[in-house]
Protein backbone atom coordinates (compact mmCIF):
# COMPACT_ATOMS: atom_id res chain seq x y z
CA UNK A 1 0.00 0.00 0.00
CA UNK A 2 1.39 3.37 -1.05
CA UNK A 3 0.51 6.34 1.16
CA UNK A 4 1.29 9.97 0.40
CA UNK A 5 2.05 12.10 3.47
CA UNK A 6 2.11 15.87 3.18
CA UNK A 7 1.64 19.11 5.07
CA UNK A 8 2.74 22.71 4.78
CA UNK A 9 6.08 23.87 6.15
CA UNK A 10 5.96 23.81 9.97
CA UNK A 11 2.87 21.58 10.13
CA UNK A 12 4.67 18.64 11.74
CA UNK A 13 4.60 16.14 8.87
CA UNK A 14 8.14 14.93 9.63
CA UNK A 15 7.06 14.11 13.18
CA UNK A 16 4.11 12.13 11.80
CA UNK A 17 6.49 10.35 9.40
CA UNK A 18 8.73 9.35 12.33
CA UNK A 19 5.72 7.98 14.23
CA UNK A 20 4.57 6.00 11.18
CA UNK A 21 8.09 4.58 10.77
CA UNK A 22 8.05 3.50 14.42
CA UNK A 23 4.76 1.68 13.72
CA UNK A 24 6.29 -0.30 10.86
CA UNK A 25 5.95 1.83 7.73
CA UNK A 26 8.76 2.22 5.22
CA UNK A 27 9.06 6.02 5.03
CA UNK A 28 10.59 7.59 1.93
CA UNK A 29 11.44 11.28 2.42
CA UNK A 30 11.14 13.29 -0.82
CA UNK A 31 13.28 16.12 0.63
CA UNK A 32 16.11 13.65 1.25
CA UNK A 33 15.71 12.31 -2.29
CA UNK A 34 15.70 15.89 -3.63
CA UNK A 35 19.07 16.50 -1.94
CA UNK A 36 20.38 13.31 -3.53
CA UNK A 37 19.01 14.40 -6.93
CA UNK A 38 21.13 17.59 -6.86
CA UNK A 39 24.23 16.18 -5.15
CA UNK A 40 27.66 17.00 -6.65
CA UNK A 41 28.13 15.02 -9.85
CA UNK A 42 24.40 14.46 -10.41
CA UNK A 43 22.55 15.15 -13.64
CA UNK A 44 20.14 17.34 -11.65
CA UNK A 45 22.92 19.64 -10.44
CA UNK A 46 24.35 19.88 -13.95
CA UNK A 47 20.96 20.95 -15.35
CA UNK A 48 20.43 23.49 -12.55
CA UNK A 49 23.88 24.94 -13.25
CA UNK A 50 23.05 25.30 -16.93
CA UNK A 51 19.87 27.26 -16.18
CA UNK A 52 21.02 29.26 -13.11
CA UNK A 53 24.85 29.42 -13.15
CA UNK A 54 24.90 31.88 -10.23
CA UNK A 55 23.49 29.27 -7.78
CA UNK A 56 26.52 26.97 -8.14
CA UNK A 57 29.17 27.71 -5.51
CA UNK A 58 32.91 27.98 -6.19
CA UNK A 59 33.36 24.37 -5.03
CA UNK A 60 30.78 23.14 -7.55
CA UNK A 61 28.05 22.48 -4.99
CA UNK A 62 24.55 23.95 -4.91
CA UNK A 63 24.07 27.25 -3.08
CA UNK A 64 20.61 26.45 -1.68
CA UNK A 65 19.97 29.95 -0.31
CA UNK A 66 20.72 31.51 -3.72
CA UNK A 67 18.44 29.01 -5.47
CA UNK A 68 15.65 29.61 -2.94
CA UNK A 69 15.92 33.37 -3.54
CA UNK A 70 15.38 32.75 -7.27
CA UNK A 71 12.54 30.21 -7.17
CA UNK A 72 10.42 31.26 -4.20
CA UNK A 73 9.83 34.68 -5.71
CA UNK A 74 8.92 33.50 -9.21
CA UNK A 75 6.37 30.75 -9.94
CA UNK A 76 7.78 30.15 -13.45
CA UNK A 77 11.29 29.60 -12.12
CA UNK A 78 9.94 27.33 -9.38
CA UNK A 79 8.12 25.31 -12.05
CA UNK A 80 11.34 24.99 -14.04
CA UNK A 81 13.20 23.72 -10.97
CA UNK A 82 10.41 21.24 -10.22
CA UNK A 83 10.69 19.97 -13.80
CA UNK A 84 14.34 19.12 -13.15
CA UNK A 85 14.10 17.74 -9.62
CA UNK A 86 10.75 15.91 -9.44
CA UNK A 87 11.39 13.26 -12.14
CA UNK A 88 14.71 12.41 -10.47
CA UNK A 89 13.03 12.22 -7.05
CA UNK A 90 10.37 9.86 -8.40
CA UNK A 91 12.98 7.56 -9.92
CA UNK A 92 14.93 7.45 -6.64
CA UNK A 93 11.69 6.91 -4.69
CA UNK A 94 10.72 3.96 -6.89
CA UNK A 95 14.11 2.34 -6.17
CA UNK A 96 13.61 2.71 -2.41
CA UNK A 97 10.02 1.50 -2.61
CA UNK A 98 11.23 -1.69 -4.27
CA UNK A 99 13.04 -2.53 -1.00
CA UNK A 100 9.78 -2.70 0.99
CA UNK A 101 8.94 -5.99 2.69
CA UNK A 102 5.94 -7.88 1.28
CA UNK A 103 2.76 -6.21 2.55
CA UNK A 104 4.63 -3.31 4.19
CA UNK A 105 2.91 0.08 4.06
CA UNK A 106 5.12 2.53 2.14
CA UNK A 107 4.76 6.18 3.14
CA UNK A 108 6.09 8.82 0.75
CA UNK A 109 6.67 12.05 2.67
CA UNK A 110 6.15 14.62 -0.09
CA UNK A 111 5.85 18.37 0.66
CA UNK A 112 4.28 19.05 -2.78
CA UNK A 113 2.12 15.92 -2.91
CA UNK A 114 -0.94 17.51 -4.52
CA UNK A 115 0.94 20.18 -6.48
CA UNK A 116 2.98 17.56 -8.36
CA UNK A 117 0.10 15.11 -8.86
CA UNK A 118 1.89 12.35 -6.93
CA UNK A 119 -1.30 11.87 -4.88
CA UNK A 120 -2.88 10.23 -7.94
CA UNK A 121 -0.44 7.30 -7.67
CA UNK A 122 -1.17 6.73 -3.96
CA UNK A 123 -3.72 4.38 -2.38
CA UNK A 124 -4.37 6.94 0.37
CA UNK A 125 -3.15 10.38 1.37
CA UNK A 126 -2.52 11.89 4.80
CA UNK A 127 -2.40 15.65 5.36
CA UNK A 128 -0.94 17.23 8.52
CA UNK A 129 -2.34 20.68 9.29
CA UNK A 130 -1.73 23.25 12.02
CA UNK A 131 -2.73 26.82 12.78
CA UNK A 132 -0.70 29.33 10.76
CA UNK A 133 0.74 31.06 13.85
CA UNK A 134 1.84 27.71 15.32
CA UNK A 135 3.55 26.83 12.05
CA UNK A 136 5.38 30.17 11.90
CA UNK A 137 6.59 29.77 15.52
CA UNK A 138 7.92 26.26 14.80
CA UNK A 139 9.76 27.38 11.67
CA UNK A 140 11.26 30.43 13.41
CA UNK A 141 12.53 28.22 16.25
CA UNK A 142 14.23 25.68 14.03
CA UNK A 143 15.40 27.66 10.99
CA UNK A 144 16.15 31.26 11.88
CA UNK A 145 14.16 32.42 8.83
CA UNK A 146 12.36 35.77 9.10
CA UNK A 147 8.56 35.98 9.04
CA UNK A 148 8.51 37.45 5.50
CA UNK A 149 10.59 34.57 4.13
CA UNK A 150 8.41 32.05 5.99
CA UNK A 151 5.26 33.66 4.56
CA UNK A 152 6.75 33.49 1.05
CA UNK A 153 7.47 29.76 1.43
CA UNK A 154 4.03 29.07 2.87
CA UNK A 155 2.40 30.91 -0.04
CA UNK A 156 4.26 28.65 -2.49
CA UNK A 157 2.44 25.57 -1.13
CA UNK A 158 -1.10 24.37 -1.77
CA UNK A 159 -3.81 26.05 0.30
CA UNK A 160 -4.40 23.86 3.40
CA UNK A 161 -8.19 23.98 2.91
CA UNK A 162 -7.83 22.71 -0.67
CA UNK A 163 -5.39 20.00 0.46
CA UNK A 164 -7.80 18.94 3.23
CA UNK A 165 -10.58 18.58 0.68
CA UNK A 166 -8.40 16.24 -1.38
CA UNK A 167 -6.75 14.20 1.41
CA UNK A 168 -8.00 10.80 2.58
CA UNK A 169 -7.05 11.55 6.21
CA UNK A 170 -6.33 14.86 7.95
CA UNK A 171 -4.29 15.06 11.16
CA UNK A 172 -4.59 18.36 13.06
CA UNK A 173 -1.35 19.11 14.92
CA UNK A 174 -2.17 21.91 17.35
CA UNK A 175 -1.69 19.96 20.60
CA UNK A 176 1.03 18.00 22.37
CA UNK A 177 3.34 15.37 20.89
CA UNK A 178 1.34 12.72 22.73
CA UNK A 179 -1.85 14.02 21.12
CA UNK A 180 -0.16 13.90 17.70
CA UNK A 181 0.94 10.32 18.30
CA UNK A 182 -2.60 9.25 19.24
CA UNK A 183 -4.02 10.82 16.09
CA UNK A 184 -1.30 9.24 13.94
CA UNK A 185 -1.88 5.80 15.46
CA UNK A 186 -5.60 6.15 14.65
CA UNK A 187 -4.76 6.88 11.01
CA UNK A 188 -2.29 3.96 10.96
CA UNK A 189 -5.02 1.63 12.21
CA UNK A 190 -7.38 2.91 9.52
CA UNK A 191 -4.68 2.32 6.88
CA UNK A 192 -4.17 -1.23 8.20
CA UNK A 193 -7.90 -1.93 7.80
CA UNK A 194 -7.78 -0.56 4.27
CA UNK A 195 -4.88 -2.93 3.47
CA UNK A 196 -6.06 -6.26 4.97
CA UNK A 197 -3.19 -8.21 3.40
CA UNK A 198 -0.57 -6.18 5.25
CA UNK A 199 1.96 -8.46 6.99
Amino acid sequence: MRVGLTGGIGSGKSEVAAILASLGALVIDADELAREAVAPGSDGLRRIGERWPAVIGPDGSLDRAALAAVVFGDPAEREALNGIVHPAVRALGAKREARAAPGQVVVHEVPLLFETGFDRSCDATVLVVAATERRIERIERRSGLGRNEIARRMAAQVDPAEAARRATYVIRNDGSLQDLRQKTVAVWEALAKAAPNRA
